[in-house]
């Protein structure tokens, strides 16, 4: 009962003390109600203005921005935004990954002359086993950074996946 009368007391106006009166630490907990919706409606506001212009919001207002087909913002994140930084800094490192692997298929591989478009060169092989034994204490992307030399025209293999084991005796081609 004590607990209830105390907490009456203080829920009434003429109980509460004048600012002049607290403390700075008991200043600081009182909020005003005011206070707090005027920051729920500022947030709500910026909400709002944030979804008319989020093209995938269930928000059909004419104002959405939606990106069409075949534009030259289609399918790439805001200019200047976290994304393509982020972006920005996987291609980065996707190349060094890629320059990374190169130099290993050149001190690993074994120097061959090979037919290249009508004239003997030499290039540089490996078989796939070998550099996955040797490049498995590196990294566990192989195959993922394999495919993207490849696309780049850094290196050639047969098929469209290497497996270990299946295709250990594979040899990949450095065309550098």
């Amino acid at each position: 009962m004590e607990t209830n009368s105390q907490s009456t007391t203080i829920m009434e106006t003429e109980n509460i003390p004048s600012s002049a009166q607290l403390s700075e630490d008991t200043a600081v907990c009182i909020v005003s109600v005011k206070g707090l919706k005027d920051n729920w409606q500022k947030w709500s506001d910026e909400r709002q203005e944030y979804q008319r212009h989020n093209p995938f919001s269930h928000d059909t207002r004419p104002s959405v921005a939606v990106p069409q087909r075949g534009g030259g913002d289609y399918g790439r994140p805001l200019q200047g935004s976290l994304t393509e930084q982020r972006g920005k800094d996987a291609h980065t490192h996707i190349s060094m990954e890629v320059q990374e692997l190169c130099d290993i298929i050149r001190n690993i591989g074994d120097g061959r002359y090979k037919d290249v478009d009508g004239s003997d060169k030499k290039v540089i092989t490996v078989e796939f086993g070998k550099l996955f034994e040797h490049y498995v204490t590196i990294s566990n992307k192989l195959v993922g950074i394999l495919l993207r030399a490849r696309k780049q025209g850094l290196v050639d293999f047969k098929g469209e996946m290497l497996w270990q084991g299946k295709d250990d005796h594979e040899m990949i081609t450095l065309l550098e």
